[in-house]
């Protein structure tokens, strides 16, 4: 390093000096060349594809993780309304069975249950 009137000048070392490549188009010589953009050099990690890919499947995977909860959860619910459903329609039945035990006999009441229910089967069937 040489001192000039208090500018310092400092060498360039030999692993930086470029190929003489000519003359600049723009005049510019004292800007450096661009060099090719190469996603490596930018710390892209290599192996992308196989990264996704599995991000992918482990997203895949979840999804049908979380469709199958919420199926059983749907289900659950099904079974749930259709018992209470049920319990409903037999309330009302017994309901009705107990007006007409009122003003009809008991025994004939059975007889119309028991033939109630096997139109019922047949009607199932």
């Amino acid at each position: 390093m040489s001192t000039e009137e208090g500018v310092t000048h400092t060498a360039m070392p030999v692993s930086a000096v470029t190929k003489n490549l000519g003359l600049r188009k723009s005049g510019k010589q004292w800007k450096d060349s661009k060099t090719p953009q190469r996603l490596r050099a930018n710390g892209v990690p290599k192996g992308g594809w196989q990264k996704r890919e599995e991000e992918r499947q482990k997203l895949a995977a979840m999804k049908e993780l979380e469709k199958q909860m919420t199926e059983e959860r749907q289900e659950a619910i099904r079974e749930r309304v259709s018992r209470i459903k049920e319990r409903a329609e037999k309330k009302a039945e017994n309901e009705r069975y107990a007006k007409l035990s009122e003003k009809m006999h008991r025994k004939r009441v059975e007889r119309l249950k028991r033939r109630e229910k096997r139109n019922k089967l047949l009607k199932e069937r």
